[in-house]
Order: C-alpha cells, then sequence, then structure tokens
C-alpha cells in the first residue's frame, strides 16, 4: 500500500513538473491563451465580489427605513382616546429593563415654527430617542448622533437636513449653530450634525430632535387628527428570538397600561419579508459569472485544440520512446490545468485589488457601505476552482485526441 502511494505522488509529481517544464518551453504562445482565461477570472471574482459589496449596500438602505434585523414597532392606544405619552413612555422603559431589551427607541413625527433669516417656516421634525440612530444606520455628512447626555441640555440638540443648513448658510459645526424653535414657547436649539441629501429632491428644511427636547415645546393645542405627535416605540431584538420577544413585550406593556389598553407590535425590516428578498440581485451576479465562464473556456478550448494539433509529431516520438497513453493523456491535460490554475491566482488578486478600490464605489453609483464586507473568500474560491475546471474541461477533448493519435502516423506528420 505504501510503495502503491509513493508510485502515485511521484507519478503526480512528475506529471506537474513536466507541465510546468512544456509551459515554460511554450511560454509565448501559453500566454496568449491564458490571458483570456485571467480576464475572464477577473471578471467572474470582480462580479462576485462586486454582488456582496452591492447586497451589503441593498440591506443598509432598507435598514435606514425599517431598522436592523430584528426591528420590531409597535402601536398603542387606548380606548380610542389619545395615549398619555408620559405613561405611555413610563410603562415601555419598564417593560425594556424586564425583558433586557438594551436598544430601543420611540419615534414618531411633529412640527415646530423655525425661524430663519428669511422668515418663519413649519419644519417637520422626525422626533426620536438616541438609539435610533444605530437602529436605522442614520449617516451623517456632518457632526454627530445624539448621545443620551443631548437630553440633559438646556438647549436641545437638533440634527438637520441638508437643506436646513444650507438655508442657514451652512455654518461650521464647530462654532455651534444655534436657531430658534417656536411651539409651545420658545427654545433656542444647537445643531450639531448635518444629514445628506437623499435625493436631489429633498429641497425641504426637515431635523431630527431627541423625544424628551420635542415633548415641552409641541402645541397644546394641537388636533390629534391634524398630525400632532404620536409616537411608535421601537426595539432591536435578537433575529431568533424576535416573534417570542414581540409577544411578551406586548402582554407586559398592556399590562402595564391597564384595561382598555391596545399594543399592536410587527416587524418593520426586510429580513421579516418572505422570500430572500436580494435575490435578483443574486441570480443577476450566478447569471454573468456563468457567462463569464464559458466564454473564457471556449476559447482556451479552441487554442489548446490548435495546440496539441501542431504537436502531433512530439507527441508520437514520446509514444515511440515508451511513455504510456496514461502518462500523455495527463501530461496534456496537466499542461491545460497548471496553466489555467496559474492564470486564475493572477485573475483574483486583480479582482480582489478592483474590489477594494473606490472604482468600486463609483461603478456601483457612489453608494457608500458603512460596513464594508471583506473580500468574500467564496469569490476567490469560485475563481480559482472556475479556473481549474475551465483547464480541465478544455485539456480534455486535446488529451483525449493526443491519445488516439497513432505512433507511425505521428512520426510521419
Amino acid at each position: 500500500m505504501r510503495g502503491w502511494l509513493i508510485r502515485t505522488a511521484t507519478g503526480i509529481v512528475s506529471t506537474i513538473v513536466e507541465a510546468l517544464e512544456e509551459l515554460r518551453i511554450h511560454r509565448g504562445r501559453v500566454l496568449l491563451s491564458l490571458i483570456g482565461v485571467a480576464v475572464a477570472v477577473c471578471a467572474l471574482t470582480t462580479v462576485v465580489g462586486a454582488g456582496a459589496i452591492a447586497e451589503q449596500a441593498g440591506r443598509e438602505m432598507s435598514e435606514r427605513f425599517g431598522g436592523r434585523p430584528a426591528t420590531v414597532s409597535m402601536n398603542v392606544s387606548t380606548g380610542g382616546s389619545t395615549p398619555d405619552t408620559e405613561t405611555v413612555a413610563a410603562a415601555w422603559q419598564t417593560t425594556l429593563d424586564r425583558h433586557g431589551i438594551d436598544y430601543a427607541s420611540r419615534s414618531g413625527y411633529g412640527t415646530l415654527t423655525v425661524q430663519f433669516v428669511d422668515g418663519a417656516v413649519p419644519v417637520a421634525m422626525q422626533v426620536v430617542d438616541p438609539d435610533y440612530g444605530l437602529m436605522h444606520r442614520i449617516k451623517l455628512a456632518e457632526g454627530a448622533w445624539f448621545t443620551d447626555r443631548d437630553a440633559d441640555r438646556m438647549a436641545p440638540a437638533v440634527i438637520v437636513n441638508e437643506a436646513f443648513w444650507k438655508r442657514l448658510g451652512s455654518p461650521a459645526l464647530s462654532t455651534h449653530p444655534t436657531v430658534e424653535l417656536v411651539g409651545n414657547g420658545r427654545v433656542i436649539a444647537v445643531i450639531t450634525g448635518v444629514t445628506p441629501a437623499q435625493s436631489e429632491w429633498e429641497t425641504e428644511p426637515t431635523a431630527f430632535m431627541l423625544t424628551d427636547s420635542f415633548i415641552p415645546l409641541q402645541p397644546e393645542t394641537a388636533d390629534p387628527m391634524m398630525g400632532a405627535y404620536m409616537p411608535s416605540y421601537e426595539m432591536w431584538v435578537p433575529d431568533g428570538s424576535a416573534d417570542q420577544l414581540t409577544e411578551s413585550v406586548k402582554r407586559a406593556l398592556q399590562s402595564e397600561l391597564g384595561e382598555g389598553a391596545t399594543v399592536d407590535g410587527w416587524r418593520s425590516d426586510y429580513a421579516a419579508q418572505e422570500g430572500d428578498p436580494f435575490l435578483p440581485i443574486k441570480l443577476m451576479v450566478v447569471g454573468v459569472a456563468v457567462v463569464i465562464l464559458l466564454l473564457g473556456a471556449l476559447g482556451l478550448l479552441t487554442i489548446a485544440l490548435v495546440t496539441v494539433r501542431g504537436r502531433i509529431r512530439e507527441i508520437g516520438i514520446r509514444r515511440s520512446f515508451g511513455a504510456s497513453a496514461g502518462r500523455v493523456f495527463f501530461s496534456v491535460l496537466m499542461e491545460t490545468v497548471v496553466g489555467t490554475f496559474v492564470a486564475g491566482v493572477v485573475g483574483v488578486g486583480v479582482a480582489i485589488a478592483l474590489v477594494r478600490s473606490p472604482l468600486m464605489g463609483m461603478a456601483l453609483g457612489g453608494a457608500e457601505v458603512q460596513d464594508m464586507p471583506g473580500f468574500p473568500i467564496e469569490a476567490a474560491l469560485i475563481g480559482i476552482g472556475a479556473a481549474v475546471a475551465v483547464g480541465a474541461l478544455a485539456g480534455l477533448l486535446p488529451a483525449l485526441g493526443a491519445v488516439r493519435v497513432k505512433v507511425i502516423d505521428a512520426i510521419r506528420f
């Protein structure tokens, strides 16, 4: 058994060495034939790597609207009347502490009047808690997101959009620019951050404000039917236990609020959808990769057939000196496999450089990914594996043709 293993290993190593020697001798012809393989593998690996980045960008976009998996939203009603926000907030915090939930936020909308230089303008305020920024991946162009200490400011902190900031003249945040807010009274607020415009059509000023800072300012005469502040309650929980926690929190919160209260809860993140929302992207990546691989295999097969056709005399001489059919078969096959393996390594290396370069962000429409995924190891394995597979398939027909050559005919060729 040991002797058989040694002979087998020796035969494999000698075949590889012989293939490398043939590649060295015919390096000009081999180089031309393998450039296409390297380019195809590079394109294949780049497509797979770029697909992973595009998928992550899509996830982050979805998380900015619906929250990270698993984000659960809840609404509270008390027998048709407007629930007292302070009572609900206290019951909500008690319920969160009881369940050990670390990330949660109230979320709602209201309107305050902002005094600009050119006049007073009603501005839509998204009213949240500090955890909202982490739960929804809020990006800032300038400044920093809210912290727990911002709720204790004498001058409330606000984070404005670019339209709001430009209307103020784009002051440097290091100067602590302020703005007057008018609601149930007047207050001077400090701008601590600026969110980038979501589109070129975002021309109206909007702002984020902490819930504890907004509630004292909301107009007392606001009609609940006319868009008064009515928050929903969000929590970020482990994906695997989201359903159980949702039901438990609903029961506990309803119990805290007493008879007449109704609590509805549902998942708002993309992962709650049935099926894979990113399946179209994955299918597109697979389709492009298959086409690239087939084109690379076709080109290499053509060149390999032509190359072996020109080596018939050489193969006949080797057979006349005692080379077995199996040795000739594996020699011809391994020449292609070893060459495509080297081409695959080169192609994967170039693909890694392309995927990690700023050019990839530009190619994806300028998408800024917060949690940039590392180059997927499966992309590298697919690239090198595809190169070896293409080499084996492309070398199979020439190798079979070389074995079938008659020695006498080959020498006379």
